[in-house]
């Protein structure tokens, strides 16, 4: 039996408020919101810390987003998001990351995030510098 994730098994965390909005007819959080808080996760890690990793004229492109949908989230409340790289590749990054609330998972997903050059709109290596920063948030 596979044991779940829980948010310390993530080393980038950040939360994103519940909206009215967000709930759908049965009265829970709409399955598409879920893509939202992985958005919040991935954004935060690789974006708004205090070094980020971009060089000037590059961008970061989603290539593939898979959601597993564990749990129901239900209105008012947080969500607790944990990331975490899982694979390093030349131009690309595979993160893992989980939806909590109240502390028991709620979704999983995987990402698959490539650094582009804005000018060819093309994939570009990561920088030594880049694979650096991201190893800090390897899995395990």
């Amino acid at each position: 039996m596979t044991t779940l994730p829980t948010l310390d098994d993530y080393p980038a965390r950040t939360f994103d408020k519940l909206r009215y909005g967000d709930t759908d007819r049965q009265g829970h959080v709409n399955n598409a919101v879920f893509a939202t808080f992985f958005e919040t996760g991935r954004v935060e890690m690789l974006l708004a810390s205090e070094a980020p990793f971009l060089e000037p004229g590059q961008s970061l492109v989603l290539a593939r987003l898979e959601i597993d949908l564990v749990a129901e989230i239900n209105w008012p409340g947080t969500v607790e998001i944990g990331t975490r790289v899982g694979k390093i590749g030349r131009s690309s990054m595979t993160l893992e990351q989980a939806v909590f609330q109240d502390g028991r998972l709620a979704a999983r997903g995987i990402s698959v995030v490539v650094l582009t050059d804005e000018a060819t709109r093309r994939s570009t290596p990561l920088s030594e510098r880049a694979i650096a920063m991201l190893g800090a948030f390897r899995a395990g």
